[in-house]
């Protein structure tokens, strides 16, 4: 196994994709030189992801004097916007695409979150979204929510690749790989190639951790601190199970013969957020053949710095891992109201950065009109 921690990475298997996309990356050569150097074949975005880029710098500021003069109005300015980054994005990595055979190389952008509980509206949106942008390596991401799952099957039946975000629990997960196999049947009913369909589920990890150990800190037994930090990595070993379990089997073998690919894993949320724990846990806990990790640039540095890639260290630990879910039922986590509470702060979360979005590019076009 290599030396380098992020060779290391992707020789275990693991596709090394990059949290964030600005235009200033873009336009530096920062995202190209995270490519050639540090083992990145993709990217994920998200509605806080481009408020941070937009509310920073001027680098954006030729394209607003356009769509000002142009009379956009806010929405159609920030699909423009965030479209365009994509699109070029997606142009960066057309050669890792083309190389992996559309594995890799992938750019992913999401639904309005306000969307994140009308089915109709957000499948309308998704095969916007992936007509705007016009490239085969986009992914577009529709949250797991309940309205969401059968958005996801009926987007992917159009032959559509997605990447399924804001899943936190096995149930709901499980919930997800139902929605893509069965989007894969309807797409191959359709007439659609499947080889051309790809699809990622992103498991978030860190956030799991901080919403229990919140709760176990508010007990305040010696068995609840006994638990702190256990959780967010035995969740994405049992996840990383029933992954295993679906893609086996008369119903997926008959959708690989026709040239489906499996849904992979990706490991999201990974960046660190207690001081407490290493900076690189949710790198060097989750490596696993087949699965995506999408760190933030400084989780990609760390891990780059002082990770420590030993191989795989999930295959064969459900039963471990069911048992640290067990001791949190028996010191009294409710784990169903932990998910159910992570879901809803997560829809919250990217609503709340959308509304900045529209209010940052709303001055920012009013300014351009002077």
């Amino acid at each position: 196994m290599s030396t380098n921690p992020l060779a290391a990475l992707s020789d275990a298997g693991v596709s090394i994709w990059l949290d964030d996309l600005s235009r200033e990356r873009l336009n530096t050569g920062n995202l190209a030189g995270l490519i050639a150097d540090q083992h990145v074949v993709g990217v994920t975005t998200n509605p806080t992801i481009f408020a941070t880029a937009l509310s920073n710098g001027s680098v954006y500021d030729e394209q607003v004097r356009e769509l000002a003069a142009r009379g956009a109005d806010t929405d159609a300015a920030v699909r423009e916007i965030t479209t365009t980054d994509v699109r070029n994005a997606c142009d960066l990595f057309r050669d890792l695409y083309t190389a992996t055979d559309g594995v890799d190389g992938r750019v992913s952008i999401e639904v309005d979150p306000r969307l994140a509980n009308d089915t109709e509206a957000t499948v309308a949106e998704a095969l916007d979204l992936a007509k705007a942008v016009d490239r085969p390596n986009l992914l577009v991401k529709i949250p797991a929510t309940v309205e969401g799952l059968p958005a996801i099957t009926r987007v992917l039946a159009e032959g559509i690749s997605v990447n399924v975000t804001l899943i936190f629990s096995v149930e709901r997960y499980r919930h997800v790989m139902e929605a893509f196999v069965a989007g894969l049947e309807q797409a191959k009913a359709n007439g659609h190639d499947l080889r051309g369909i790809h699809s990622v589920a992103s498991f978030f990890v860190s956030r799991v951790d901080t919403e229990i150990d919140k709760r176990l800190d508010a007990l305040g037994t010696p068995a609840a601190a006994g638990l702190r930090g256990k959780a967010a990595i035995a969740n994405a070993v049992l996840a990383y199970a029933a992954y295993q379990e679906v893609f086996r089997g008369e119903r997926w073998e008959a959708l690989a013969a026709a040239g489906a690919r499996a849904q992979r894993p990706l490991w999201a949320s990974t960046g660190v957020k207690d001081p407490q724990y290493s900076d690189t846990r949710y790198v060097d806990q989750l490596v696993v053949a087949d699965t995506v990790n999408t760190m933030p640039e400084k989780t990609l540095h760390a891990v780059a710095d002082h990770g420590k890639i030993e191989g795989d260290k999930v295959t064969g630990r459900a039963a471990e891992a069911q048992e640290v879910f067990d001791a949190l039922v028996e010191v009294g986590i409710d784990l169903d109201d932990v998910f159910v509470a992570l879901e809803t702060e997560g829809v919250d979360k990217f609503e709340k950065s959308w509304a900045e979005l529209l209010d940052t590019v709303t001055g920012q076009l009013n300014q351009a009109k002077g």
